[in-house]
């Protein structure tokens, strides 16, 4: 196994095997260290790897993002409940969230949860909609949802029961007074739509900041340039691809 790294690396193919699935989802810590998305070593990614989405990879506990590797990362099973008993446990509210969105949300192949600075900026105004200001935006209209409850740190099932049922058919949430959570079929397609969706909330912070009123586009238009959005399925392929070759030049361990 270890002698294909170098081909499993830079794979520009839908992957099945479990490998090649450990290594994306390492290039996917290791980016959102290159975009500051990380914070010290909480936060947490996770992928499923059995076709009902029960099993799945996921970070451990208090390993700092800059440091995974495909071979650090946990292989867990949402239906397992002493996986809490286990020595090497994850972190509790990992598991509470993850867990439960894994047994429980048929789209939640991939789930990222950050606290990115801009989206969560976003996130803990009274009105976190991302505004259909600009192209970025817009690509969201109607696609999230929102959670407005938080009550502190998720640490138990209910509450990943919760949020599950809150996100509903949607890819994302934005987690009022928490963060943002973003789920999809591929590591690439939940990495893409976590970089857009950050660099969105950006472009709305700076628009807010310059105290002058917004102009929002009409659904209409926000609607139509979501679904352009939606229509081209292999950008975010290939934006992946890319991000993967520059960690290859760079710093190829994630890799390991």
């Amino acid at each position: 196994m270890m002698g294909n790294l170098a081909t499993l690396k830079t794979a520009k193919t839908v992957e099945t095997d479990e490998w090649q699935l450990r290594v994306d989802l390492a290039a996917a810590f290791r980016l959102a260290v290159r975009f500051d998305w990380h914070e010290a070593v909480a936060n947490h990614l996770s992928l499923a790897v059995s076709a009902d989405g029960k099993k799945f990879l996921m970070n451990p506990r208090w390993k700092h993002f800059s440091k995974i590797r495909a071979s650090d990362l946990m292989l867990l099973d949402s239906a397992d409940p002493s996986t809490m008993d286990r020595p090497d446990a994850p972190d509790l509210t990992a598991w509470s969230i993850h867990g439960r969105m894994h047994a429980n949300v048929p789209q939640a192949r991939c789930i990222i949860h950050l606290h990115p600075p801009y989206a969560t900026a976003l996130a803990s105004l009274a009105n976190p909609e991302v505004l259909p200001i600009d192209q970025n935006t817009a690509r969201f209209y109607n696609r999230i949802a929102v959670d407005m409850e938080y009550g502190g740190m998720a640490n138990t099932d209910a509450e990943g029961d919760r949020l599950g049922s809150l996100l509903g058919n949607k890819q994302i949430m934005m987690m009022g007074n928490h963060g943002v959570l973003v789920c999809a079929a591929t590591v690439a397609e939940a990495f893409d739509l976590t970089y857009y969706l950050e660099r969105a909330c950006r472009n709305l912070i700076l628009a807010y900041s310059t105290g002058q009123k917004l102009h929002v586009m009409s659904g209409a238009v926000a609607e139509k340039t979501a679904q352009e959005w939606e229509s081209d399925r292999d950008q975010f392929q290939a934006h992946f691809a890319e991000m993967k070759e520059i960690l290859d030049a760079e710093d190829p361990s994630y890799a390991d």
